[in-house]
């Protein structure tokens, strides 16, 4: 056994024995989570020289402007082990948006000489310094929130709010509460997690009191919840958990977190206050099915998985899961409007991209039947009549009860025949997931799915094998 597993070893049997009780778990996940004295005196050294060198070139450019650290390493509620420093280069208001993108690029460059351009509503530099990711953006300096030009600006003074309401108990506790979510998977404001961002979960920690205190609402929540730190009042948002953005009555900071985000994080709190455990601040990935393993599911079930699977385009995750979830509903939807019952369906995206759904029915008979409207609707009735009256190939029109009814031909008697048709474009699709499947893309029916394993076995572990 290396030193490598000895320590391993050890911290499992620690976090074993802390299993349990409650005040040793979460002294162990602190021991873990809190950065050290050296570790913070490295953070504050290198954030000051950015910060300086940003100052400098801000300076040059345009002597109105200024700077300031933001995130969670300039709110005290950074998890050991995080090696980002955010910069932010304040504007004044009246400067036109083009110029300050020139200035914030120029700014950027000049603090992180390697640093590379990237773009989220206006482009910043990002790049490395002695082992930090840094991120230098510009933004305008403004009076109030409800005055931003785009969603950067809101920053500055979500770092504002925080440090005047997180003393150093609570921000321990926000540590708590990132790492416990980030264990139970609904860390991330991010279009593909849709679940807790660290504002958030700073807000919810600073308005329940604490970790604890928080789970404990939380096991009882009963959605949609409301909250309204600063009691604004005003908006309604049609969301499971609303919280009203402090620095801005019209925004709901949990507006991205899914209902089912929600949901696990309720079910998770319960479950720790029953049994507090370490194990649920640790990220566990789920272990690939074997071809075997996968098989013994399909025939277990008796269902019938298909799989369109294609390149995946070429997006950012905010960008191309939106557009995989709207084609996996349009997907779906098609397939149960041919009376193909979907069971459950699901979605996976690396290198190539899938929308995998699970059928209850694959194969229908020949004849579908297609029913008209009551006979005492006379135009519609007797137009329904007509359309069919003639048919050879119709059973009827008849009547069942007071309406018409047809029996016609089916148009796809199998699965299979839709999603390799044409028609498969009829339905809802995202944009560039269209433009791939008309590409190319590979259907997947039944076991043909095990050629899904090398690439998706972790997800499909997790389809097959579902935790809350």
């Amino acid at each position: 056994m290396t030193d490598e597993d000895a320590d391993g070893t050890d911290a499992d049997e620690a976090a074993e024995d802390a299993d349990g009780n409650l005040e040793a778990v979460l002294s162990r996940v602190r021991e873990r989570i809190d950065p050290d004295e050296a570790e913070r005196e490295r953070l504050e050294a290198v954030a000051e020289t950015l910060l300086e060198r940003a100052e400098s070139a801000a300076q040059e450019v345009c002597p109105a402007a200024d700077v300031m650290r933001v995130g969670s390493t300039a709110r005290d509620t950074w998890i050991s082990g995080d090696r980002d420093v955010d910069v932010f280069v304040r504007f004044p208001p009246d400067l036109d948006r083009e110029t300050l993108e020139r200035y914030g690029l120029e700014v950027g460059h000049a603090t992180l000489p390697g640093g590379h351009e990237e773009y989220a509503e206006h482009p910043y530099v990002k790049g490395e310094f002695e082992g930090f990711a840094v991120d230098v953006v510009p933004c305008f300096r403004l009076e109030t929130a409800t005055d931003i030009h785009s969603a950067v600006d809101r920053t500055p003074f979500h770092t504002a709010y925080v440090r005047d309401r997180l003393d150093a108990d609570l921000a321990a506790d926000v540590r708590l509460t990132k790492a416990f979510t980030k264990g139970i998977g609904v860390y991330g404001s991010d279009l593909r997690t849709r679940g807790f961002s660290g504002y958030l979960t700073e807000l919810l920690v600073a308005e329940y009191g604490g970790f604890l205190a928080l789970l404990e609402a939380a096991a009882e929540w009963r959605p949609p919840i409301r909250l309204d730190p600063e009691g604004h009042g005003q908006a309604t948002f049609d969301d499971a958990l609303v919280v009203i953005d402090p620095t801005d009555p019209e925004r709901n900071v949990a507006a991205v977190c899914s209902a089912e985000s929600v949901a696990r994080f309720q079910h998770y709190a319960r479950a720790f206050l029953d049994e507090p455990r370490v194990g649920f601040f640790d990220s566990v990935e789920a272990d690939p099915l074997t071809p075997g393993e996968l098989r013994e599911h399909l025939e277990r079930r008796g269902t019938t998985p298909v799989a369109i699977r294609f390149f995946a385009p070429d997006l950012v995750d905010d960008q191309l899961y939106p557009q995989l979830r709207k084609s996996l509903a349009g997907v779906t939807r098609g397939l149960e409007d041919r009376d193909f019952d979907v069971f459950r369906a699901t979605l996976a995206a690396d290198e190539t991209a899938v929308l995998f759904v699970e059928l209850a029915v694959a194969e229908r008979p020949v004849i579908e039947r297609h029913e008209g409207p009551p006979v005492h609707v006379r135009g519609h009735a007797e137009g329904f009549y007509e359309a069919y009256a003639d048919d050879p190939d119709v059973y009827g029109p008849f009547l069942d009860g007071d309406r018409y009814v047809a029996e016609r031909d089916r148009e796809f008697t199998t699965a299979r025949a839709f999603l390799e048709s044409d028609r498969l474009f009829d339905v809802s699709l995202g944009a560039h997931v269209q433009t791939a499947l008309e590409e190319d893309y590979e259907l997947l029916v039944g076991e043909e799915i095990v050629a899904l394993l090398e690439e998706f076995g972790e997800e499909l572990a997790r389809y097959f094998e579902p935790r809350p």
